[in-house]
């Protein structure tokens, strides 16, 4: 049985059942049990159309649920009757239900967690590895934020910039995480400059362009990550780069800075880079206190120091890190970075194992846990 073809059907059935008149929360749990019924069914014969299949099973499964729940009757009674099987419309829902998802009645955080587990897909480990919170505290908003929607019509979608977040953090979590997610966060964000004139949606895809580019660079043969400073520019994907430049220098062009621009400026930078110690660093430091001006990141502040500490010098880039809480996801590798570059390799080596302990991916882990080694032997040596 295919399982990205299940998970790349998910939003467009969702949608389906919330056009039909499912609230939310209900046509989340319908499509769920609708799942669990194709994993179960499918290994002795997937049907034709696994759309179809997919939308019957789990409006029947809503149905169901309305009629054991004597508090929906009114709704019971204003459903339409149970559509009978076969081929469902080829339209592709998915950027409609993230806007859905962005509703007013939710805050920007909670629409963009409640997005992020029902239509990207994401776990909500992942969710809270993003927001930087306890598992436990994302699992808690998320199901308030399902509350909170439950029994809602979904007649006014919620605001770009909710939306832009969702597909931001869809993209972070396909580019680094466990889950490849990156190129339909792509796919939707071209759908969305298409339909959208804003200057932060071409920020955002110029972004993701950039990004994307340095894929095939990023890890080695052995599945290895592979360092920014280490990677072969000749893998860079020019034409994405050319792109993202081009949707980039327009978008700035139009005098309305946004987090997104400001990031894909500094990304296009270092794409303009034929090396690492060519890469313009002191304008990629002006660039994150551009960052730091529009969002005030404790995250930005992070890679503003290791910025520093390329244009300045490592002991630069230390002492912008003391004044950061030591807590902070990858503070703890920045630091062993810096402390390397400055020559104190012992402190380093110790700080790499540290921080490998707490690495958020296994990539991330093996590539410090490498870096401890290497730095060991050469303290033996």
């Amino acid at each position: 049985m295919n399982d990205a073809l299940l998970r790349s059907l998910v939003p467009s059935v969702l949608a389906v059942l919330v056009r039909r008149g499912a609230d939310f929360a209900a046509a989340e749990d319908a499509v769920q049990d609708a799942l669990v019924e194709a994993v179960r069914a499918w290994p002795g014969e997937q049907p034709r159309d696994p759309k179809g299949w997919l939308v019957t099973v789990a409006w029947r499964r809503f149905l169901d649920a309305a009629r054991a729940d004597t508090a929906r009757r009114r709704r019971e009674d204003r459903t339409e009757e149970e559509p009978a099987p076969g081929p469902a419309p080829a339209v592709d829902d998915t950027l409609q239900l993230y806007f859905l998802c962005a509703h007013p009645s939710l805050t920007p955080a909670s629409a963009v967690a409640l997005t992020l587990r029902a239509v990207g897909g994401l776990t909500t480990r992942q969710i809270a590895r993003a927001y930087l919170v306890p598992e436990a505290t994302m699992a808690q908003r998320i199901s308030r934020a399902k509350r909170t929607v439950s029994g809602v019509r979904f007649d006014r979608p919620g605001d770009v910039s909710t939306v832009l977040r969702v597909l931001y953090l869809v993209f972070n979590e396909g580019y680094s995480g466990d889950v490849d997610l990156a190129a339909e966060a792509i796919r939707l964000t071209r759908q969305l400059a298409a339909a959208v004139d804003h200057p932060e949606v071409a920020g955002l895809l110029a972004l993701m362009l950039l990004h994307h580019a340095r894929r095939a660079a990023r890890t080695a043969a052995d599945g290895s990550l592979v360092p920014l400073a280490e990677q072969d520019r000749g893998r860079w994907d020019t034409e994405a780069i050319a792109e993202g430049v081009g949707i980039l220098q327009s978008a700035l062009a139009r005098d309305r800075l946004g987090e997104f621009q400001a990031q894909a400026a500094i990304a296009a930078l270092h794409a303009d880079a034929p090396t690492t110690e060519e890469t313009d660093w002191v304008q990629i430091v002006e660039w994150y206190d551009e960052l730091i001006r529009l969002t005030d990141s404790p995250v930005v502040r992070l890679n503003r120091a290791v910025a520093v500490g390329e244009a300045d010098g490592p002991r630069a880039g230390l002492a912008a890190l003391t004044a950061l809480d030591a807590a902070l996801p990858r503070h703890t590798a920045a630091a062993a970075y810096l402390h390397e570059r400055d020559g104190d390799l012992t402190t380093a080596a110790r700080l790499y194992t540290e921080a490998a302990r707490t690495a958020p991916n296994l990539a991330e882990r093996d590539h410090l846990t490498r870096q401890a080694a290497r730095l060991n032997t050469r303290l033996r040596g």
